[in-house]
């Protein structure tokens, strides 16, 4: 569960774990501001950034993915072991992997600011190191769609990028806006979103990231009855009864004939009508850049039939 959590950065893949997310603020004003700056991360530390980041290091994907669609992927010198969009983020030296920041890697880097992931996907531990030599940490972690949003916009300020942030946030807002109107027209399937089965069923938690975008992709999301456990008992799923069940597992080798032999399944409504359909969990529950991508992605996989506005080009 551990290596799927980190490689999409999914805010619904980590149990036992609730956020307490506060919204990114400012000490300037300005969208624009100039250094030195002041920025309140989601864990509600406040963070000093003298200079405009020169050398950036990020330890989740999403980060990575969010500082080069900024424009800025010249100035990061280390990355993630599961970095894998664009291509090129590939290539950069690994500060941290699906379980630990590699600390001695990330202090070779000479980072003058380091992007983290929240809610334990990086351990608090680590990030609490990083600080105790003097580098500025800012922890991202969003509870829901608009909170992906105001973490881009966070990004931006916090690298010097705040234009190309805003820009793209409102291009990002556009396109979930035409996608939510599309899906608010047609049937609302019971929906669940199937993260991971292995000894327990992984699913989304009551308000969580994952659940939003099920509601914004026109299902009814079917959650695991907590805010904080991400598992689900068989017999609470049966007695939810799903419509459709998306498999956000199918990236590392689920298929809808494996659902459909397990045992005690096949009383879902979703497995009598053949309604397991698989999606790229990557872009469904990585929150950045590519999120609207997810949410045409997700829509699609609930409703086959609906017709969604063209994306505009990039």
């Amino acid at each position: 569960m551990a290596g799927l959590a980190f490689a999409a950065c999914s805010p619904t893949a980590s149990p036992n774990q609730s956020p307490q997310v506060q919204p990114p603020v400012s000490a300037s004003p300005a969208l624009g501001a100039t250094f030195p700056i002041t920025l309140l991360d989601d864990e509600g530390t406040s963070v000093a950034i003298r200079e405009r980041p020169q050398r950036i290091a990020s330890l989740s994907p999403a980060n990575t993915e969010t500082v080069y669609a900024l424009g800025a992927g010249d100035r990061l010198v280390g990355g993630t072991s599961s970095d894998d969009y664009p291509t090129e983020a590939a290539a950069l030296p690994d500060v941290a992997n699906f379980d630990s920041v590699l600390m001695e890697q990330l202090v070779a880097a000479d980072p003058d600011l380091v992007l983290a992931a929240g809610n334990g996907l990086n351990k608090p531990a680590d990030i609490a190191r990083i600080r105790d030599l003097g580098i500025p940490v800012l922890v991202l972690y969003p509870e829901d769609v608009p909170g992906v949003l105001a973490d881009i916009e966070l990004i931006g300020q916090a690298i010097g990028e705040a234009d190309a942030a805003d820009a793209m946030t409102s291009a990002m807002q556009a396109r979930i806006d035409d996608i939510s109107a599309a899906t608010a027209a047609v049937p609302q399937p019971r929906t669940f979103y199937e993260i991971a089965v292995d000894s327990s069923i992984w699913g989304p938690t009551d308000e969580s990231f994952t659940s939003d975008m099920v509601t914004l992709a026109g299902g009814e999301p079917i959650t695991t009855g907590s805010t904080t456990a991400s598992n689900i008992s068989l017999e609470a799923l049966v007695e939810a009864d799903p419509e459709v069940i998306v498999l956000g597992d199918s990236n590392y080798g689920m298929t809808a004939e494996q659902v459909a032999a397990r045992p005690g399944w096949d009383v879902m409504s979703a497995v009598k009508t053949g309604a397991l359909r698989p999606v790229d969990d990557t872009i469904v529950t990585r929150p950045g850049p590519r999120l609207a991508d997810g949410l045409a992605a997700l829509a699609m996989a609930i409703h086959p039939d609906l017709v969604l506005p063209s994306a505009a080009p990039r």
